[in-house]
This record gives C-alpha cells, structure tokens and sequence, in this order.
C-alpha cells in the first residue's frame, strides 16, 4: 500500500470521516483513498472556502474533520480560514501535499507557514510512520483542540509502506475531563457566597447540554444572571435569568446588569476585550472567576477544571439557595428589553432602502426556529447575530476570531452539512459575499435548501463609519450598485432584491414552496449610520 493510501485510510480509521479541499495531483490518491475508507468529501470551489467548511463543520458536529488540499498554493489559498481555525481551536487536521525538492514551483516553508497562523505543524516523514503519524495528528486534534498541520511529502505517499506498520488505525478515546481542585471549589464556593449580584458567562468551553444544566443548576442555587459569548449563544435559550451575550453585542439592559455584577464567573470563556468591551464591563472591586480545563490560573479565585465537573462539585458544596440578581424587578425587566427586538428604535428605512434592524426583526418572524446561522464580518454583522434568535449552542456558528471578511459563507456550509435537520441562513455583507461568491456554486452542487441574506450597502460600511466622520475620502471603499440577485440566479438560486419589508412577501413564498434551489436575498440596506458595536470594534485595532 502507497503512503497516500496508508494516510487517507488512518485518518478515516481515527474518526477523521468528513474531509473537505479542493483536488490536485499532490493530494488526489489521499482524498480518493479517504473517500474509498468511507468518509465524506465535499469539494469546494476555492481551498479557502473548504477550510472555513471543514472549520464550521468541526464546530457544529463536535467531530474532527479533515482539510485536503495540493502543495504549496492549495496551502497558501486556505491560510485564511487555517487561521480562523487555529484562532479558535478547532480541532480540525490539515492534510497538506507537500514538496520538499526547494527548486519545485509549488516550494515553500509548509512547516514554518504552519506555525505563523497558529496550527501545530506534523509531518508523515517516512513511509512506515504513516499510519502512527496520521492517528497522532487526530488525537493532537482532538484532544488538544488544535488545529494540525499534517504535511505530506510527496515523495512518502508515493512509497510502499511496510505491511508490518499498517495495522489498526487507532480511534483516540475521548478526552478526560478535567477533575478540579477541592481547594479551588471550595474557593469558588465562598466568593459565591458573599455575592449578592453574580453573573455567570460561558463560553466555547460550556457548549454541551451536560454543562449547561449544571451551570443552570448552580446559577439558580446563588442567584446568578446567565450570558454567553457570542461563540456559546443560544446556550440558555428559554431561561427567564438569561442576558443573551455579553460584550459589544449586548443589549443596554444586558451591558448595565452585568456592569452592575459584584461577580463574574467565566465558564470555559477567556473573557476577551470583544467579551467585556475592553474591560468596561467588569464593574469596579468586582471579583471575577475563570474556570477553564486547560488555562492556568491567573486569577486568586481561578480553577483549573472542566466547566460540568466544578459546576456540580461547586453546587454540592454550595449553601442554602439564594435570591442573588434573580429579583422580581430583574425578572420583569429582562421579560421586557433584554432582547435587542424588544428595544425601541427609530425605523430609517426609506422606499429605497431597508432598515438592518427591521430586515432581521422581520426574518426572525418568517424563519423556521430550527435553524443554524452563520454570520461572516464586517458593520452589519451585530444584525443577524443578535436580532436572528437561535434555538439552542448550536445554532450560530460564529467565525470571527481572525475577522476576515468573506468567511460566512463557507461557514453556513460547513454547518450546514454538519446539521442537515436544520434551515442554514448565511448572513453576510455585499463585500463578503462577492468575496466568497464562488461558494454558490457549491450551495447549488449540494442542494442545500440555504437561505443567503446580503446586506447590501454598496460599500465597506465599516470603513466608511470609520472613517467617513474624520472626513476622509472614502472613493475606494464605496462600489456602483451591484445586481448580486442577478449574480445568484447565474449560480441557479432563487433571487429576490429586497428594498421595503412588502418585498419579503417572496421569502416567506419561498419558506411555503418546496425549497428545490437555495434562495438569496439581496437586502438594500440603509447606509447612513454605523451599527451601534462598530465603535467597539475599532477599539480593538
């Protein structure tokens, strides 16, 4: 068996079974012999769109996947969505053709590329450590939550490799939680104690019904109000005590009680400046916690231990239940305005164009609740993400930890493949999508029944917001008018251009119809005014 062979069927035998790239010669017998071990491959129109697919899909399944791509540009073209990947800690295995002879075209420093976005760099370096090799790069995946890079010299997948080293490929066996300290509990116990308004925030590290019912369990004992990060939104969807997301996204409720906490716990959640508005929101001589299974403490109250294991060892070493945040007063207010489609707000459409805000309020109404969002980057991006309701942790599949522009819709893909049950909606500005347009085509190719909502404002709204009131020339960051239902239907969508909500009429035709081919949206949005987290986004440059 060829080392090609040898690694594609590892990969499979180790778990790996959804693989996503783009073919050429360097990496065609791995794919082919991935595909033969009975993974599925999806194929996309350009490598940086199957990274960000294979990225999203190992968020919203929990599984790892595999990326394939040729040597030297097939790399070079995902980096993007590699970094994206690394970024979050996506356990996700790369599996790059590689040269090794320097005066090749398709020569460059695999390794060394690798480790500048942040992946961990393997390689399979002779053909009896092929089969080692490749389980390795899984387990490191998956029980690292990293991103590898498995380069793949030529020259190894073209040798026979010996039947002695082929054996059992070898499923990793799932990751031990992490059992935390009795000091460390006990510690937790008694700041909880003392608190009078705590507020817990999960993160990436708390997206599991398991930790969402002890952290539920443990918020009702001490009387805490429940936020997530953007990333784990939707995790206490139906709580009364629930914030939705903390940090530039939050509603002006959310943002004044969570300032007001004289607690913050983050659960599985690193409490980044886009999670607390660049500390704003940690009110003063508030105590705050993290609880992560892999971060060493840095904190006097910090415990080193899975998010489920120290909620449930906390709530067993907790007291008498306590009032805490959880007032009558706080709960008829979060009933009222803690959703942003519950705060008043002044509709700017005009007969051209659509207000953002009454675009998504809309939406929300005429979608299905079963539904995965993806939402790429840029001014509009706070629309979709907070006005477009999720049902559960699932339900945003949120790549945004490189904010690059043109990922979202590769990213709707992604999940939508690894949650087919569900409508996917792909969020996205007119910048993004004729970025990423080619991916139509692979919506179109797989018939996924996709809803692609641009918002169309002509223009790189966040510099324009940015720098249009410094009064600096803007000619290169505004575009003509540009026709992208038209561009759409090339692609074979259905199309409809939305200027007034009486223009929605054909979505909500399209929801009642049979769905054959995915439906854009090409929304004339109001450009007048920045979204209201843009200011909190540059502060972040």
């Amino acid at each position: 068996m060829k080392g090609a062979e040898a690694v594609g069927r590892a990969l499979v035998g180790a778990g790996a079974g959804q693989v996503f790239g783009v073919v050429g010669s360097g990496n065609f017998h791995l794919t082919n012999a991935m595909v033969a071990a009975g993974a599925r491959f999806t194929a996309a129109r350009h490598e940086g769109g199957a990274a960000t697919m294979a990225d999203a899909y190992a968020r919203t399944s929990g599984t790892v996947a595999v990326l394939s791509v040729h040597q030297g540009p097939g790399l070079t073209n995902a980096l993007t969505g590699i970094t994206e990947a690394a970024k979050s800690r996506t356990p996700l295995v790369v599996a790059a053709a590689e040269v090794t002879e320097a005066r090749s075209n398709f020569h460059v420093d695999q390794e060394a590329l690798g480790r500048a976005v942040g992946a961990v760099p393997m390689r399979v370096g002779a053909a009896e450590d092929a089969v080692a090799t490749a389980c390795e790069a899984v387990r490191r995946a998956l029980h690292e939550r990293r991103t590898v890079l498995l380069n793949l010299p030529l020259e190894v997948q073209g040798s026979e490799v010996p039947a002695d080293t082929l054996g059992e490929a070898v499923w990793p066996l799932p990751r031990d939680a992490v059992e935390p300290s009795a000091a460390g509990v006990e510690a937790l116990a008694r700041v909880l104690a003392r608190s009078r308004r705590p507020v817990f925030v999960a993160g990436r590290g708390a997206r599991s019904p398991g930790a969402r019912d002890a952290l539920e369990a443990l918020a009702e004992r001490c009387g805490a109000l429940l936020a997530t990060s953007a990333v784990a939104r939707g995790l206490f969807r139906g709580s009364p005590w629930g914030l939705d997301v903390s940090g530039g996204f939050a509603s002006p409720l959310a943002a004044e009680l969570i300032t007001d906490a004289d607690t913050l716990v983050a659960w599985g959640c690193s409490l980044t400046p886009w999670t607390t508005r660049h500390g704003r929101l940690i009110g003063p001589g508030a105590s705050v916690v993290r609880v992560d299974d892999d971060a060493p403490p840095t904190g006097p109250y910090d415990v080193t231990g899975d998010v489920e294991l120290t909620a449930r060892r906390v709530l067993e070493a907790a007291g008498a239940a306590r009032e805490g945040y959880r007032t009558p007063g706080i709960a008829e207010a979060l009933a009222d305005r803690v959703r942003w489609r519950d705060v008043p707000y002044e509709d700017r459409s005009t007969r051209d164009r659509i207000d953002p805000r009454t675009l998504s309020i809309a939406l929300d109404d005429l979608l299905p609740a079963e539904r995965v969002v993806a939402v790429d980057s840029g001014n509009f991006m706070g629309y979709p993400t907070m006005y477009l309701s999720v049902p559960d942790e699932q339900g945003l599949c949120f790549t945004q930890a490189f904010q690059s522009i043109g990922l979202g819709l590769a990213t709707a893909i992604g999940a939508a493949l690894a949650r087919p049950d569900r409508l996917p909606v792909a969020a996205l500005g007119d910048g993004g999508a004729l970025m990423g347009a080619a991916e139509l085509d692979t919506v179109r190719r797989l018939g996924l029944p996709m809803v692609v909502v641009v918002h169309n404002d002509d223009a790189y709204g966040a510099e324009v917001h940015h720098f249009g009131p410094e009064g600096h020339p803007l000619d290169t960051v505004r575009f003509p008018e540009t026709d992208i239902a038209a561009v759409a239907r090339g692609y074979g969508f259905e199309a409809v251009t939305v200027r007034t909500r009486a223009d929605l009429k054909a979505v909500a035709d399209w929801l009642a119809g049979p769905r054959t081919a995915p439906l854009l949206i090409d929304a004339k949005v109001v450009a007048e005014r920045g979204s209201w987290w843009l200011e909190e986004a540059f502060r972040g440059h």
